[in-house]
């Protein structure tokens, strides 16, 4: 079945379609990884994006039950040069096609999609229309240009959990987790170093939180433009005020930011990939992170008690920070991965370790 990309510059690609039929529209970036495809395409931080594949040939492992970082694609859209016809894995379920499919996903193969790739990092990321089976440019054109874009979007409630769960009862420290559309990863690595975590939605208050009496809150990650999240930016204030110990990711390190009394930007196309180099500012050690995030902390608007801590060595943009006198850390990257390099996962047991010298 035939399918076409178009840009709301104008610009369209020809290819073909590998999910359902029918029109999805949202921001086309681009993700580096070579791997993890399922991983990348179950981040609910992907919420009202298309994602284009660099790596050129995709989905040779298929799809198994173990990998998927949410419930569900929360991608609007899928990009891809080539699609693999033949899967071989051991814990494959189905192929990825079968599963774009089932998630009725709009989704292209057989695209230029270095050509896509380097209209995005000229042009900065672009609003774009997926439509399969019969076909119309100038419509598919003219939904790209109706698609409202990210900025001023608080995407968080279409992600989030609705209720309210807690892993490893009986363990000590407790943590609380806010979801902003976290991963699975993020919950798993928390778990792993033995502590209590109760998962919270992004809805909830500071002071239903405060009543769950819990030694930190984790901020994670999640879709969408920092600054439109009104709501929770004062919940964390209110954490703030509190005292409690405080570790944002992705998402979370913006919204901290910004309670913090900072400010974040749009990037032209953001960090998207599991390649990622940054560095350590003080120990000078570079990390290989994965990254999601089409946002930034603007440098100049940092107040004083906010002292950075890790660079991007792509761009230089800041990728952590650290309050000067509490326990309150914010990571732009994802250090839990899945995909990509474990290089940064120390930093939950370090975040634990300083909770536990808090609270001594």
């Amino acid at each position: 079945m035939s399918a076409i990309l178009a840009l709301e510059t104008g610009q369209v690609f020809h290819g073909t379609s590998i999910g359902v039929s029918g029109v999805c529209v949202g921001e086309v970036v681009f993700n580096t990884a070579m791997t993890g495809y399922q991983e990348v395409l179950t981040d609910p931080s992907y919420n009202q994006q298309i994602i284009t594949f660099t790596y050129p040939h995709i989905g040779n492992t298929g799809i198994n039950q173990q990998d998927s970082q949410s419930k569900k694609i929360y991608a609007a859209g899928v990009v891809l040069r080539s699609l693999s016809t033949y899967v071989s894995n051991w814990r494959a379920t189905c192929s990825l096609a079968d599963f774009l499919q089932q998630q009725s996903i709009g989704a292209i193969a057989e695209v230029d999609t270095r050509g896509l790739t380097k209209i995005i990092r000229e042009s900065g990321a672009l609003n774009a229309c997926i439509m399969t089976g019969v076909t119309n440019k100038d419509e598919a054109i003219q939904r790209a240009l109706a698609f409202k874009g990210l900025s001023g979007a608080d995407l968080t409630a279409a992600v989030t959990t609705d209720q309210v769960f807690t892993i490893n009862k009986q363990e000590l420290p407790h943590i609380v987790l806010y979801d902003f559309g976290v991963k699975d990863n993020i919950v798993q690595c928390i778990a792993n170093l033995g502590c209590k975590v109760t998962i919270v939605p992004a809805e909830y208050s500071a002071q239903q939180i405060l009543a769950l009496k819990p030694a930190a809150v984790i901020l994670s990650n999640g879709p969408g433009d920092p600054q439109a999240c009104t709501n929770i930016i004062e919940n964390i204030k209110q954490l703030l005020v509190a005292g409690l110990p405080l570790f944002g990711i992705c998402l979370g390190h913006q919204l901290l930011a910004l309670a913090m009394g900072a400010k974040t930007y749009k990037m032209p196309f953001g960090h998207h990939g599991s390649n990622h180099p940054v560095q350590h500012i003080f120990n000078k050690k570079i990390y290989i992170t994965s990254q999601n995030h089409g946002f930034a902390i603007e440098e100049s608007s940092l107040p004083n008690n906010m002292q950075i801590t890790h660079r991007s060595l792509f761009d230089n943009t800041i990728q952590g920070f650290k309050h000067t006198q509490l326990p309150i850390y914010g990571f732009q990257g994802h250090p839990e991965a899945a995909p990509g390099p474990h290089d940064a996962q120390n930093m939950f047991s370090e975040f634990i370790a300083a909770i536990r010298e808090h609270h001594a």
